[in-house]
């Protein structure tokens, strides 16, 4: 077997694990609402979460797979080097799934697989093997690193503004109603939690979907950017493993530690955040399910009792955010660096 192959192999498996990391991250995303609502049980919600996630990929199209496909620029370089530089960005996106996983924090897969990707480019390529998108956008045309990282921004205050203004007026309309409304909420969350999952679905699993379908170009297996069903399959499976397996510490700090979350809370939440990722999947803009679901809960607690948020803790999100795409990026030229030592790229 050569190493053209050995490197596609590699990917598929490091697309697999990330594809794996990502769902059990965003699986706590999707279920924390209804656990500390009460409306579902952790075996109900995961069961709900896996099956429509599993959905999103199969039936959600392939924008979202074609804007992180092709935001860096490998086709010129060997094939044994470029496969190495997708291969590192993947296990630096992995590695810092696995440690904000293990320190209970919710942090963006998405993040952490353009900042692998875009931080092994430029110190194995160069900065123009990246389409940061700059140029474009003076021109009126939003591309590249910069359509992604526009929609990493935007997505998290739409999640804030809309869940804000959700839950204002529904606190109103709800003004006179009596405390029975909960079971109805409570129903209305399976509904909400099964559009969440499958607008995560649509968004996160196309992420590995372009990716993936990158190296099998790069590999030369296939001759245009041209997502192949397997893949679309694979990523879907991959995914929603990894969400059944659930993520239960990050379970605690979304579901406890911002605010406390009622059947009203988890409702709007849900409501807000499914909407602005299956938006965002609709034009292809890779979004952050941790991002959206962290501060539609901040922006309903906001707009109840602003002093009963845990701010604090929001502010060790935020901070996470921060820091991910630099975090990742380093990883990526750690490992590049260490496969260069031994001389294996």
């Amino acid at each position: 077997m050569d190493t053209v192959w050995i490197l596609i192999l590699l990917a598929i498996v490091m697309v697999t694990l990330f594809d794996f990391t990502n769902g059990f991250h965003d699986a706590s995303n999707m279920v924390a609402s209804v656990i500390a609502s009460r409306a579902m049980t952790p075996a109900q919600s995961v069961f709900i979460v896996g099956f429509f996630t599993f959905l999103g990929p199969v039936l959600g199209g392939t924008a979202v797979a074609n804007t992180i496909g092709k935001f860096v620029l490998l086709d010129d370089l060997p094939e044994t080097l470029s496969l190495s530089v997708v291969v590192c960005g993947l296990f630096a996106a992995t590695a810092w799934n696995f440690l904000t996983w293990w320190r209970g924090i919710p942090s963006s897969s998405s993040h952490a697989l353009v900042g692998g990707l875009a931080g092994v480019v430029v110190v194995a390529a160069g900065f123009d093997h990246v389409l940061w998108g700059f140029s474009e956008l003076l021109q009126g045309r939003v591309t590249g690193v910069t359509k992604v990282l526009l929609a990493l921004l935007v997505s998290p205050l739409l999640g804030f503004w809309v869940g804000f203004i959700l839950h204002r007026l529904s606190l109103f309309f709800l003004r006179s109603a009596s405390p029975l409304v909960n079971r109805e909420l409570r129903g209305a969350q399976w509904i909400s939690t099964a559009a969440l999952a499958f607008a995560h679905g649509a968004n996160d699993a196309q992420k590995s979907m372009g990716i993936l379908t990158l190296c099998l170009l790069l590999g030369g297996q296939i001759e245009s950017f041209v997502v192949p069903m397997w893949v679309i399959m694979l990523c879907a499976t991959a995914i929603t493993l990894g969400t059944i397996s659930g993520g239960w510490k990050i379970v605690r700090t979304l579901a406890f530690a911002i605010y406390k979350i009622r059947p009203l809370h988890g409702f709007n939440s849900q409501l807000t955040s499914g909407a602005v990722i299956f938006l965002a999947s609709m034009i292809g803009a890779p979004v952050s399910t941790t991002h959206v679901v962290s501060s539609s809960i901040m922006g309903i607690g906001a707009s109840e009792r602003p002093r009963a948020v845990r701010w604090k803790k929001a502010r060790e999100i935020a901070i996470t955010w921060v820091l991910t795409i630099p975090g990742s990026a380093l990883v990526a030229m750690l490992a590049y660096g260490l496969l260069s030592l031994f001389g294996l790229v």
